[in-house]
């Protein structure tokens, strides 16, 4: 049986140490609590991250291995370079939050089930409009094709989920985000849990430990919240 931790709606209490995770299933932490954004925002200052199916209680995790990119090194195939230097798409930020997290949404509900529900859109909108989350949006001329989003604090930044409506749509949005990341001083992008495409970009697992003291390094740094509108990042390195 599995005994875990409960949280309170309503009363931001503090989270268990992330060493107490269970190892089967791998991270799980505590269940219960809500996601107002203070809540969210504390989560992600611990290396710590709801996931959980409609219907079910909500979860925390902080897995070990923990998936991450460091934004100065994605890998870009020979193909992929050439197949993005001539797709004439463009790139914006903040543009589109609400689009691309409702794609992502759709996205994931035909792969694995619908965890990204209407409370966690409605979360993670009200993270944006305080200038906490953040979207990439890939277009081809006005239809978009692709797109990233994911929340900042301090120099972190940790990736929620993307979508491609076309082949290299979400390849384009991850490439992009960790330039734009890597020129505004942002060293690591929170990947979460590592799978073979996240690996082939350049994704590397780091143990919990070493991971943990980069949060708590990372999140220290005071950068003020605020819409990344202005940026003009590119996905052609």
């Amino acid at each position: 049986m599995i005994v875990l931790p409960q949280l309170h709606a309503g009363v931001l209490e503090a989270f268990p140490n992330p060493q107490r995770a269970l190892s089967q299933p791998n991270g799980l932490l505590a269940f219960g609590g809500d996601l107002s954004p203070d809540r969210l925002l504390d989560a992600y200052r611990h290396g710590i991250f709801p996931w959980f199916n409609e219907g079910e209680p909500i979860l925390w995790w902080s897995p070990d291995p923990r998936c991450v990119f460091h934004t100065d090194a994605p890998h870009v195939s020979r193909r992929t370079r050439r197949s993005l230097a001539n797709c004439g798409w463009t790139v914006t930020v903040d543009r589109a939050f609400d689009r691309v997290i409702r794609a992502c949404a759709g996205e994931r509900a035909k792969e694995r089930g619908t965890w990204i529900s209407p409370a966690m859109m409605q979360a993670y909108e009200a993270l944006h409009h305080r200038g906490d989350a953040h979207s990439v949006e890939i277009w081809d001329g006005t239809n978009l094709v692709g797109g990233i989003y994911g929340v900042a604090t301090g120099k972190l930044f940790c990736g929620e989920s993307m979508f491609s409506a076309v082949s290299g749509g979400s390849k384009a949005a991850l490439i992009a985000l960790c330039a734009l990341l890597a020129e505004r001083g942002y060293p690591l992008l929170d990947a979460q849990v590592t799978n073979p495409h996240l690996i082939s970009m350049g994704a590397v697992e780091i143990a919990r430990d070493d991971f943990l003291a980069q949060v708590a390094a990372l999140t220290a740094m005071h950068v003020p919240s605020g819409n990344w509108q202005d940026a003009t990042p590119t996905f052609l390195p």
